[in-house]
């Protein structure tokens, strides 16, 4: 990192800063990754879970297509109306 006169040296964040959101597109690989290739965890060693892994990755590499978000605010109260009546959470509001 360089860092300019009276400047401090930060690093590049992308995605969100301060939460625990799921979305990110590493977060998603792992996330299928540990779904279907990992569990059950029944590997005899290391190289076996490398192999293992590696396999899947030239699968999901040739099979996979890009994720297509289009559930959001309005679809969530859809749901949860759906649903039933519950505690409704502060977050949640009607405006979209």
């Amino acid at each position: 990192m360089s860092r300019l006169p009276g400047k401090r040296a930060r690093p590049v964040l992308r995605g969100p800063r301060r939460s625990n959101a799921p979305g990110l597109p590493d977060e998603i690989y792992f996330s299928v990754l540990q779904r279907k290739a990992i569990t059950p965890v029944d590997f005899a060693d290391l190289d076996a879970l490398a192999e293992r892994i590696l396999a899947f990755q030239d699968h999901y590499n040739q099979a996979a297509t890009p994720f297509d978000w289009t559930f959001d605010r309005r679809d969530l109260r859809a749901l949860l109306d759906r649903i039933g009546p519950t505690e409704q959470s502060p977050h949640l509001t009607t405006a979209a």
